[in-house]
């Protein structure tokens, strides 16, 4: 995105990696989709990922789907920012797609863990803006696993197991959102999204517009 303030100067800004992170169920896929249709600026990184084609889930749309031979070639040439393993499978973020947005000034949305986030935060931690979503109790967490009726009873309370230890990672997040309500937590995070849009850093070209200014231009 570049805004025309006066005399020709355009102040552009690099695109930022928005990052949110959940325990499985605490919302952060609805989140994420809500966010995405009311920002137009803003578009989701696809997922390479080993595992099963969930019902419902269109390959390219959701995640790109791959055989483990082709996901660890990608992992050699260096094609990934990111990558971890995940109830026994693999999944990881394609390089190129995401740095020609940022270059762009285009927004770039992850629905990651806190694996692929500390991986992000050490190779591009100035682009990353991360956010943890909590559920608003652990019996709420375990309601809404049941309630998509995605998995089977077996995986709902291994992904249940997993969840405390998911939860220990929220202080490694620049945000934290507690979904309680919906449509708030929402709000919240497209209000991260404008905050961390105008920090100074990002906007490229600023002092030299401020310098004019200083001159009466």
């Amino acid at each position: 995105m570049s805004d025309k303030v006066s005399d020709g100067l355009n102040i552009k800004r690099r695109g930022l990696m928005l990052v949110l992170s959940s325990p499985s169920g605490a919302g952060k896929t609805s989140i994420s989709r809500e966010v995405l249709g009311q920002e137009s600026n803003l578009s989701l990184s696809i997922s390479v990922t080993t595992r099963p084609r969930r019902p419902g889930e269109v390959d390219g749309e959701h995640y790109l789907f791959v055989d483990k031979t082709t996901f660890d070639l990608m992992v050699n040439q260096q094609e990934l920012l990111e990558y971890a393993k995940v109830f026994d499978h693999y999944y990881g973020t394609p390089r190129g797609p995401v740095e020609a947005a940022l270059e762009a000034g285009k927004d770039v949305l992850f629905d990651l863990d806190w694996q692929g986030t500390q991986q992000l935060d050490e190779r591009a931690r100035d682009d990353l803006v991360s956010v943890f979503i909590l559920p608003p109790s652990t019996a709420e967490l375990e309601r809404r696993l049941h309630t998509r009726a995605q998995d089977s009873a077996d995986v709902i309370a291994d992904r249940m197991a997993k969840a405390a230890d998911e939860i220990t990672h929220w202080s490694e997040y620049d945000y934290v959102v507690v979904n309680q309500n919906f449509e708030n937590s929402v709000e919240k995070v497209r209000a991260i999204l404008e905050a961390e849009r105008l920090k100074r850093p990002r906007q490229e070209g600023l002092s030299d517009f401020v310098r004019l200014l200083r001159q009466g231009q």
